[in-house]
C-alpha cells in the first residue's frame, strides 16, 4: 500500500484538471487542513494558488476535476 506524503508541515496533493492535465505534489501547509473538514480545504487553497501563479505568469489554469492526496514511495 502506497503511503501518503507527507514532510511534517505539508500535505501533497495530485491535481488533475479538467482538461487532462495533472500537477503532482501540490503542497498545503498541514495546519490548513487541520480542522474538521479534513482535506475538504485543499480544493479552495490550490484555486487560490492557481490564481496566483495566473497573475504572475499570465497563464490561467483551467478548473479543477479531482485532487487527491499523492502517493509516496
Amino acid at each position: 500500500m502506497a503511503r501518503q506524503k507527507s514532510s511534517g508541515e505539508f500535505t501533497a496533493f495530485d491535481v488533475v484538471y479538467e482538461d487532462g492535465s495533472l500537477s503532482s505534489n501540490r503542497r498545503i501547509a498541514n495546519s490548513e487542513l487541520a480542522g474538521p473538514d479534513g482535506d475538504r480545504p485543499a480544493k479552495a487553497i490550490i484555486e487560490a494558488q492557481d490564481r496566483k501563479i495566473a497573475a504572475l505568469s499570465g497563464r490561467p489554469r483551467g478548473a479543477i476535476k479531482s485532487i487527491s492526496r499523492s502517493g509516496g514511495r
